[in-house]
């Protein structure tokens, strides 16, 4: 019996308000990573929601992103080992393409961002969920390294990412309660990173006593 067949793969979700270092914590994790920012809806939807009182999109709503798109591409990259991604531009808020992504016969991978929590329940019920980490870094750094990250790389205009950066700096608190009310664990950087590395020895274990 093939060891892709035996155990397929399982999900770490990974989630934290936006700047607080999870695509550096899935980087350094060693793990496979699908990007769930990609599973953004386009600029265009008119299912988009607005900031109340403003007419800017509310890209921080869960409403913003297609769940159950996300949730397919987990469910295939478990099954198969690999998955069509969107190639998406947030400058644009456009999907630019679709580019492959191939994990292969590896037993773990990670699928961060900020709205993965949102799939924590969804992933359960299916099998697919090895574990749900909420990392938290502060307010005052998450807001200092957010609007560095999105001025460097140009993802919005700057009244747009100082206006979107107060607002989240208030609610940070809040978005963090959501995201461990809905069950995930909330973590610093070393304790996301040890939970990952023993999730990744766990599932290499199992799949190599399910041969």
């Amino acid at each position: 019996m093939s060891l892709h067949s035996a155990s397929p793969a399982r999900v770490v979700l990974l989630c934290g308000p936006s700047g607080s270092g999870k695509s550096l914590v899935a980087a350094r994790s060693g793990l496979p990573v699908l990007r769930l920012d990609d599973f953004y809806k386009e600029g265009d939807d008119p299912t988009l929601p607005l900031v109340a009182g403003s007419s800017d999109i509310d890209w921080d709503s869960p409403e913003s992103w297609d769940a159950d798109v996300a949730v397919q591409a987990i469910s295939s990259l478990c099954a198969t080992g690999s998955t069509g991604v969107p190639v998406y531009d947030l400058a644009s808020s456009s999907r630019t393409g679709e580019a492959a992504l191939h994990i292969g016969r590896t037993p773990l991978f990670v699928a961060e961002g900020i709205f993965a929590a949102e799939v924590v329940e969804r992933c359960r019920e299916l099998g697919l969920l090895a574990d749900a980490l909420c990392l938290t870094r502060g307010p005052v750094t998450t807001f200092r390294r957010r609007f560095q990250r999105d001025l460097r790389e140009g993802r919005k205009s700057v009244p747009f990412l100082l206006r979107r950066g107060w607002r989240l700096l208030r609610a940070e608190r809040s978005i963090v309660a959501r995201q461990i009310a809905l069950g995930a664990h909330a973590c610093d950087r070393d304790e996301a990173l040890s939970r990952l590395a023993a999730a990744a020895v766990g599932r290499q274990a199992g799949a190599r006593a399910a041969v």
